[in-house]
């Protein structure tokens, strides 16, 4: 039976058995152990946490209140946060603080969190109360929005729903900070404002029909077919779970149930949660459809779309599974979101089969992914860590960042303990390498793990229990070992190994007080190439992810202010042309490796490197690269083709460098976030993708409003596709015609730029260095489709 986890002040519950009638139809193969039950030793994942505790309750709870407060009528104690959280995304942070809190209550035990953790729901409470019908939320305007919704009036884009920054999304994190709250810190209150808040939900959409609701799903939701699954099982009650079914949209997940690939630009951390809430559905209700689509979606991702750090997207969108150069090129590469819900993801999939890829995966994403993006000493979380040679990670900054990956990073910090070990009922398996404890009750035993991995291949198992006990001990073989490597040994004898890796090794027998099991665990080191097979590669030893520190010049805005695109590095782009190489044929690179004496897991590699500037460049565990340039991944050339390889790097990137270069801001139009964050408003507009770009059009207006930081631009640079005819348009800047544009078709198949002066008329109209950049339809046309929108400096 699955159990659901609860902290240290916290009893402990089993929502499968005390609480549920609704019992899973897939129960779990390999439970997680409840948080409080693990333990964390010194390591790395222990001064992380350490380090998220301190950010946590740096945080004042009554700014986190404010957006609440404020929209049930009752006057805020403090005023609202900034960035994320005063512009339209108001409460978010509030909802994953309380699932940051209740983690870090079960994981330490801190009393400080306790409280600030009863505090937070006694204040919300008070909001639910005064509202009187079960709600509860930040969004500016929310209720009469929500009305508006009941009755059946949606207008929708991927991002907005009734003019507002994606509520569902926004709520979706209250919703999961109040079923966490009861989970892991057992708050009886949180649990019945959890209910009520489904209760309302459950009333919303009751006159809706189901065209009215999957239209609504368009706009970014969160998990929430997740969290009425889980109300369900919570209560017993199935109306949860045909909520669930129906806030499942069907567009992304019908071709997942036939195995088909359809996540070419989609906006990839819209969707992740969406495939958790189709796997817990499966759980409750055992339909193989829904479970096939979780695991589709999880082989695809993991296998085709991700790189070296376990992440995905660029710009937070799924590029071509093919077509990986933007990975290399973009400094917005993948998002610590998506690694968070993949994860979650991937702990799903494990519990209900126990297979060790998903630990594989899981421990790939959690060391070089997660536990990077999180600045060792002062604190701070990363949005985007570039693949980008020779770029740099920018950190947030407590009073002033306020952005998804804030969020999901207070969360990723304290629950370190989640998989490192998980139970059948006679089976303890040991999955994760990392110093801990943990207390298998039911058994009346804990197991003590000490190791210094990564650092060290020697990994020792400690037994102590109350009276001898028979069980089987399951050992993870990683994939990285290689086979016929691996040894242990119980009590000092060697044991015979038959298993290969990626799978357990097995160790059943009656396990007393002092039995020792000591375990050598080789790491090699290895290339792995990039996902679309093209010339580059990342370093790996064992399965962590080794990077080059290059230089810490130019690292503009490493700690980020509160501006909306504030967690972009947006410091100088250096040509990839002039990145490191790797030269000589791939079989040979590996010797020569070198490990530097006296620094642990620290490598050179001088006789392959080009040029000779970075030859001394050491190689480290990326998650202790931080503060600097770097590259992951290497392009690979042979000596007699390095000329030619720099001359294509060069020629590849030449119109971009040159654009970036001059670019003082610039928007990607029908791409979610940078909408988001250049404030986007339209009258009968519409998104797509073509050529793996995306669009936007409309038979109304649009427009963004554009920094003209120090009033440096001079110029508006537009793209458009050149097969585009019968539309004619005009632009604005600022409430002043520029320019009236007539697309004619006569470009051909490609993407071309057009260039407007913008006037001194323009930068006169300015306010705080803004320019707003409108698109509007004339004559009953079309204006558009736009591709890409800049302004340019000379």
């Amino acid at each position: 039976m699955k159990k659901i986890l609860f902290s240290s002040a916290c009893l402990l519950i089993s929502i499968g058995s005390a609480l549920s009638q609704i019992k899973p139809v897939e129960p779990s193969k390999a439970a997680r152990f409840p948080l409080q039950d693990v333990k964390l030793l010194d390591s790395p994942f222990l001064k992380a946490e350490q380090t998220d505790l301190n950010y946590i309750l740096s945080l004042d709870p009554d700014r986190l209140l404010a957006p609440f407060l404020r929209e049930a009528g009752i006057t805020p104690k403090a005023s609202s946060y900034t960035n994320w959280e005063n512009t339209g995304l108001d409460g978010h942070v509030g909802g994953h603080y309380l699932t940051a809190l209740a983690l870090m209550c079960a994981s330490t035990g801190n009393p400080k969190v306790q409280e600030r953790l009863n505090y937070m729901i006694s204040e919300l409470k008070r909001c639910q109360d005064k509202n009187g019908n079960g709600y509860i939320g930040g969004t500016p305007g929310g209720l009469e929005m929500w009305k508006q919704i009941a009755q059946g009036k949606i207008e929708v884009s991927n991002f907005s729903l009734n003019n507002k920054w994606v509520p569902w999304y926004n709520i979706h994190k209250l919703y999961a900070g109040l079923r966490d709250a009861y989970w892991y810190a057992n708050n009886q209150d949180a649990k019945e404002m959890l209910i009520k808040l489904s209760d309302w939900a459950v009333k919303l959409v009751a006159n809706l029909d189901e065209a009215q609701i999957q239209k609504m799903l368009t706009a970014e939701h969160g998990g929430m077919n997740e969290i009425f699954a889980d109300v369900a099982s919570i209560t017993g009650d199935k109306k949860y779970l045909e909520l669930a079914r129906k806030f499942s949209h069907q567009i992304i997940l019908t071709p997942l149930t036939t195995d088909q690939d359809k996540l070419n630009g989609l906006h990839a951390n819209t969707q992740i949660p969406k495939v958790i809430g189709f796997k817990r559905i499966a759980e409750l209700d055992g339909d193989k459809s829904y479970e096939e689509a979780a695991r589709f979606f999880w082989e695809t991702v993991v296998n085709h779309r991700s790189v070296a750090i376990g992440g995905n997207s660029v710009r937070e969108h799924f590029h071509p599974a093919s077509d990986f150069t933007s990975m290399i090129t973009d400094v917005e590469g993948p998002e610590t979101c998506n690694t968070y819900n993949m994860l979650k993801l991937t702990e799903s999939l494990y519990q209900t089969s126990a297979d060790v890829k998903y630990i594989d995966y899981y421990e790939k994403g959690l060391y070089n992914h997660i536990l990077s993006s999180q600045h060792p000493d002062r604190g701070g979380f990363v949005y985007f860590t570039p693949m980008r040679p020779r770029h740099y990670r920018v950190y947030s900054q407590p009073q002033s960042s306020f952005w998804c990956c804030v969020g999901s990073g207070l969360e990723n910090h304290a629950k370190y303990g989640e998989m490192i070990y998980a139970h059948s009922t006679n089976e303890l398996f040991v999955n994760l390498f990392i110093p801990s404890s943990v207390s298998w009750k039911e058994k009346n035993l804990t197991l003590t793990q000490q190791t210094r991995f990564p650092d060290s291949e020697d990994v020792t198992l400690l037994i102590e229990a109350k009276k001898p006990t028979t069980f089987e001990l399951k050992v993870r073989y990683p994939s990285w070992v290689s086979a016929g490597t691996l040894t242990v040994s119980i009590n000092g004898k060697a044991e015979k190994i038959t298993t290969t890796p990626g799978t357990y090794i097995s160790l059943n027998r009656k396990w007393k007080t002092g039995d020792k099991i000591e375990l050598h665990i080789p790491m090699a080191n290895r290339l792995e190439q990039i996902a679309d097979h093209t010339n580059y590669y990342a370093v790996f030893h064992g399965p962590i992810l080794l990077a080059a520190k290059t230089d810490t010049t130019d690292l503009t805005g490493l700690f980020a202010d509160d501006s909306r695109m504030g967690h972009v590095a947006k410091g100088k782009l250096y040509p990839l042309s002039e990145s490191p190489l790797l030269v000589g044929e791939e079989k040979n690179l590996l010797a020569s490796l070198t490990p530097v004496t006296g620094k642990s897991l620290t490598f050179t590699a001088s006789d392959v490197i080009y040029p000779k500037k970075y030859q001394q460049v050491e190689l480290i565990p990326f998650f202790r690269l931080h503060d600097a340039r770097y590259v992951v991944y290497w392009p690979q050339t042979t000596q007699a083709q390095i000329a030619q390889t720099q001359e294509m790097l060069a020629k590849k990137e030449y119109t971009n460098l040159k654009d970036e270069q001059r670019t003082v801001d610039k928007v990607f139009p029908g791409e979610q976030q940078p909408e988001s964050d250049h404030f986007f408003t339209g009258e009968n507009t519409q998104t797509g993708i073509h050529k793996n770009r995306h669009w936007r059009d409309a038979r109304g207006w649009f427009s963004y409003v554009l920094n003209n930081k120090e009033k440096k631009a001079t110029l508006l640079q537009v793209t458009y596709y050149g097969l585009d005819k019968d539309r004619t348009f005009d632009i604005f800047l600022n409430d002043v015609k520029v320019t009236s544009v007539t697309l004619d078709g006569s470009r051909g198949d490609q993407f071309f730029t057009a260039e407007y002066p913008i006037s001194a008329q323009v930068i006169q109209k300015s306010k705080d260095d803004k320019i707003v950049v409108k698109f509007a339809a004339t004559g009953g046309s079309v204006a558009g489709g736009v591709y890409d929108v800049r302004l340019l400096k000379n």
